[in-house]
Parts: C-alpha cells; sequence; structure tokens
C-alpha cells in the first residue's frame, strides 16, 4: 500500500497504551519496564478500567514519579472501551500496547520506532515473543508463543492469520494514523484485537515482527483469554469466518466451492459458520479409515493421497492438532500445491 507517513509531530514519538483492572500486584514491573525503555520520548498511557483494589493509588504514584505516566480513569466498561479512552488520550505518533502483567525489553520500544520510521509502507510492527509461564502447566500458550514466533514476515502473516491471532496484543506498536483510515477497537462478541488485525490486513495494512524477542509475555490465570468468553475458540472461529469468506471469494478461483482438510466433529461444525456465508464444501480430505470412502453430511471423504492435483481445487485446512497443521503443509507442498494459491491454513 502507499506511504502511511509519520503521522503528527509535536507530542512523545510513542505512546503506550496500558489498560488495567485490578493490576497492584503486577502494575508497578510493567510501568518500571516501560520507563527504563531506552527510548525516552514515550508517554504511558494507563487507563484504570474501574479497578476495586489498590490501583488506583499507585497509578497516581506512578504519575508522581515520572511525568510520561498519564492517567485515565473509566468505569470497568471492558477492554475495548478502556482502549479507546487511552487512545484518545494518547499524543504519540506511534501506539504502542502493553498489558499490566508483562515486562517489556529495554529497546523494544526504540527498536519498534526505528522499524517504523524505516519503513513508511509498513503500518504495524511486533516483536518476537519471551514466553513468562511455567512451560509443563501453560503447554497450550508455549505452544501459542511458539507459533506465533514462526511469523515474522507479512507475508506469513498474512498467509497464517485465519489460523489464530499473529499477534500477542501487547507486543504491537502501529501508526495512529491506522485508526483513522481504518478504524479503531470494535465493541462486540469477539475477540477486539484479533477483528483489528483481520480488519486491517484486508485494507492492505503491511505488517511485519522483528525477529529480536522484545517482550516476556507472562501467563496469568487473570489473563482475558483465560477468563472472558469472547476469547472462546468458537469465537476466533466466528469473527474470522466473514473475513476468510471474502479472503476466499478474491482468491479461491473455484469460489463458493472448497475441499476441506479434516472431517471430525469439530471440523465440521466450525465450518457451519463458513457455510453461513455461502461457502459449499465439495468434498472432505481425511486420514482416518472410518471415514475416508464414506458420505458425511452428502460430501464424499477422501483419502488425502487422492486429492486432485495442483490447480484443480482449493483446500482448505482446519485440521488444528498440534503438529498436524505443518505435517500437512509439508505434504501438499511436497505434491506441488502453494499455499495460497493452492491451499490455506485456517485452523
Amino acid at each position: 500500500m502507499a506511504s502511511l507517513g509519520s503521522g503528527p509531530t509535536g507530542g512523545p514519538k510513542v505512546s503506550v497504551v496500558l489498560p488495567v483492572r485490578n493490576g497492584e500486584g503486577t502494575l508497578s514491573a510493567a510501568v518500571g519496564s516501560l520507563r527504563d525503555q531506552t527510548l525516552r520520548e514515550i508517554e504511558i498511557v494507563i487507563v484504570d478500567d474501574g479497578s476495586t483494589d489498590g490501583t488506583p493509588d499507585l497509578i497516581r504514584r506512578l504519575c508522581r514519579e515520572d511525568h510520561r505516566v498519564k492517567y485515565v480513569r473509566t468505569l470497568g466498561r471492558g477492554i475495548s472501551a478502556a482502549l479507546k479512552s487511552g487512545l484518545r488520550e494518547a499524543r504519540g505518533r506511534y501506539i504502542a500496547r502493553m498489558d499490566a502483567d508483562d515486562l517489556s525489553l529495554p529497546r523494544r520500544l526504540e527498536l519498534q520506532g526505528e522499524f517504523l520510521d524505516r519503513h513508511p509502507d509498513f503500518g504495524l510492527v511486533a516483536c518476537r515473543l519471551q514466553f513468562g509461564g511455567d512451560r509443563r502447566t501453560s503447554a497450550g500458550y508455549a505452544h501459542y508463543v511458539d507459533w506465533t514466533n514462526t511469523l515474522t514476515t507479512h507475508e506469513e502473516i498474512s498467509l497464517h492469520r485465519f489460523v489464530e491471532s499473529p499477534f500477542a496484543h501487547p507486543s504491537v506498536m502501529f501508526r495512529r494514523e491506522l485508526l483513522d483510515r481504518f478504524g479503531s477497537y470494535r465493541d462486540g462478541d469477539f475477540p477486539e484485537d484479533y477483528e483489528l488485525w483481520l480488519r486491517w490486513l484486508e485494507k492492505g495494512v503491511r505488517m511485519e515482527k522483528l525477529t529480536e524477542p522484545l517482550l516476556v509475555w507472562n501467563d496469568s490465570p487473570e489473563r482475558l483469554s483465560r477468563t472472558d468468553p469472547r476469547y472462546s475458540p468458537e469465537r476466533f472461529y466466528e469473527i474470522k469466518s466473514g473475513y476468510l469468506c471474502r479472503w476466499l471469494q478474491e482468491n479461491n478461483p473455484f469460489h463458493p466451492g472448497i475441499w476441506l482438510i479434516g472431517a471430525g466433529r469439530t471440523t465440521r461444525r466450525r465450518a457451519r459458520f463458513l457455510e453461513a456465508l455461502g461457502v459449499r464444501i465439495v468434498a472432505y480430505v481425511d486420514i482416518d479409515p472410518r471415514k475416508v470412502g464414506h458420505l458425511i453430511q452428502g460430501r464424499r471423504v477422501v483419502h488425502r493421497n487422492d486429492t486432485p492435483s495442483p490447480g484443480a481445487c482449493f483446500l482448505l485446512s482446519f485440521v488444528g492438532s498440534r503438529g498436524a497443521r505443518e505435517e500437512i503443509r509439508g505434504f501438499l507442498e511436497a505434491r506441488g500445491h502453494l499455499i495460497g494459491h493452492d491451499f490455506l491454513p485456517a485452523a
């Protein structure tokens, strides 16, 4: 897309928007990691979203200690409203995100800001993550960190956007003018950050990820993605289905027909979101001998060895079990199928 420029001048280079609710146990460390950044031209906009513990007093103390800290108070209206309140107060050319239970490594804001300075055609830059939890007890989160760390280029991010969110929300920095051009966070029964990335990618915003791990992403039991129903797998599938359907309209030469990889109940249930939007499942592809050769909902199930050759159909993979997605991609590419052209991972 065309150059996005640098936005307004006169304020700090970067505004960090940090929403918090009842975060007195971790907020000091999070803000401390921002105060210790090598980039000094920043402001830290803390949005207290209706805390009932000692968070308000802690924020007032942080404001007294550092004039770069700003205090915004909201009334417990939720993460999207809190983020938008913080954005209205932010004066920086670039907007960075941060959560109250994570830590930014010292050069994070410097390196992300330099990237946007040097690449005016990019609108958003994230970074790789350090996982801050216990890999044994939080294996799912650790696996997600490992996966998202593999996506660094715009092409990789774009082609895998329908699997899961390609970014941990507190790791991103973006140009503030994206908010005016393509809209801010939306309220709804869905993950607000994932919807924003899908919308901006659909509009052509280029996104990259620095290869350095610059954020410690802690797996807190109170993290919204653990406790809020808007972050359930079904809500992810529901919100991404509309964007995926439009992507298929533009990129699938056989639209609305697809061959769906995976014939299990979970796959079929989640595919119903696409079918409701007019996508038609021509056949299922599976390796389970109990399914291969049978009809499911009137569609035949074929073994993956019998899938059509490249250029004869479009394959959409809804298999999400650990390791299966990579194995399926390797199998298809070995047979000449091109990701983004002949097939796409979506789970």
